[in-house]
């Protein structure tokens, strides 16, 4: 018996709530925020258990009865540091207003640059980017459930700056490769299948195969893939390849998020604009304008349980600081296809050393 096994079974065996059946104890300690878990978990030995075992009982739980939450996650490159460092954003004790970022064990590996980044349920992937300027292989997972990092199956070829998307329960990258060898030219697309736990590469018998893509999204079950000469998006239903629109080409800029079928990122004038795909147009997102800076210097978003997270970096509280901000938005598009947003809560939620960086932001369900 494996040993997350044996700590699912002795969480079983052993009385969560005395004077309840455990499976009755399972459904109430499934409905408690997650927030609130570090002190359950002083409660008792069963409780700590259930709440930091690797089996997911209790997550399956919290899922069947609609308890889950989403949780925003963010990965950093700290000057003087060894690897990636990752935060999930939290609120303040005693607060319904404060969030902070919170540290959790970092990636362990050497530092990468240029890394994708995938989310499939409770896990998030972090695919490929260079060592030392030589592109890896590696593919890691951070297990947010327990925020516990483990190796999986190695790419067919080493990437970075590569496009990724998830569609139903497989993992594609495509690009951060030169396709100057049969091999690379055959796995410049492949596709990680969850079940199988294996490699395969995709057909993209395409004229335009760039090395570095600068962004990537899933729309209507396609993966949109943008290189510095255009893009491409992939049906993998169809097994399908074409380039992309001319207007979402010319106005995509930054990591952006799909919400609702519409892809948000932020133009040449720093305003958050939408692309709506269906009518094949940008709008500008109104109703923001007086709560956010112009992001000149770039944004990260997200989509967090259908509301827009936009993560920045701006002035720290002192000269040796950067800050890291967020706003969250409520995003809805009218009847005549224009956009509205209503920022719910902004502001400073991290400071680092001056010189970090943001690397990505993104949203789980747990």
């Amino acid at each position: 018996m494996s040993a997350a096994a044996e700590t699912s079974s002795a969480a079983e065996e052993e009385i969560l709530i005395p004077s309840l059946p455990n499976d009755v104890a399972l459904n109430c300690l499934a409905r408690i925020p997650r927030s609130h878990h570090p002190i359950l978990s002083l409660v008792s030995r069963p409780i700590r258990s259930l709440l930091f075992s690797s089996a997911n009982l209790l997550y399956a739980t919290r899922s069947l009865l609609n308890s889950t939450q989403h949780f925003l996650y963010l990965c950093l490159r700290v000057p003087a540091n060894s690897s990636l460092l990752f935060y999930t954003l939290n609120q303040t004790p005693h607060s319904h207003e404060n969030y902070i970022f919170t540290p959790i064990p970092s990636l362990p590996s050497p530092p990468l640059i240029g890394s994708s980044f995938a989310v499939v349920g409770p896990k998030i992937y972090v695919l490929g980017g260079s060592i030392n300027d030589l592109p890896s292989q590696h593919m890691w997972v951070l297990d947010c459930r327990v925020h516990t990092w483990e190796k999986a199956p190695n790419m067919r070829v080493g990437r970075e700056f590569s496009a990724a998307g998830v569609i139903g329960d497989k993992i594609y990258v495509i690009g951060g490769c030169v396709v100057d060898t049969w091999a690379r030219a055959r796995n410049w697309a492949e596709v990680f299948d969850l079940k199988a736990e294996s490699w395969s590469s995709v057909c993209s018998d395409i004229v335009y195969r760039e090395k570095w893509m600068h962004a990537s999204a899933v729309i209507d079950d396609k993966i949109y893939a943008m290189g510095d000469r255009g893009g491409v998006k992939f049906d993998p239903g169809k097994l399908s390849w074409e380039s992309v629109e001319s207007e979402i080409d010319m106005g995509w800029r930054g990591r952006g998020s799909v919400v609702n079928g519409v892809l948000y990122c932020y133009d040449y004038l720093g305003k958050i604009r939408g692309f709506d795909v269906k009518r094949g147009e940008w709008k500008e997102l109104r109703g923001v304008e007086k709560g956010l800076p112009k992001f000149l210097c770039g944004a990260t978003m997200a989509n967090l349980g259908g509301k827009l997270v936009v993560v920045w970096e701006g002035s720290g509280r002192n000269v040796r600081e950067m800050g890291i901000y967020c706003a969250e938005i409520e995003v809805e598009k009218d009847g005549n296809g224009d956009l509205w947003g209503k920022i719910e809560w902004s502001g400073l939620v991290l400071s680092v050393p001056n010189g970090s960086s943001i690397v990505n932001c993104v949203a789980v369900t747990l």
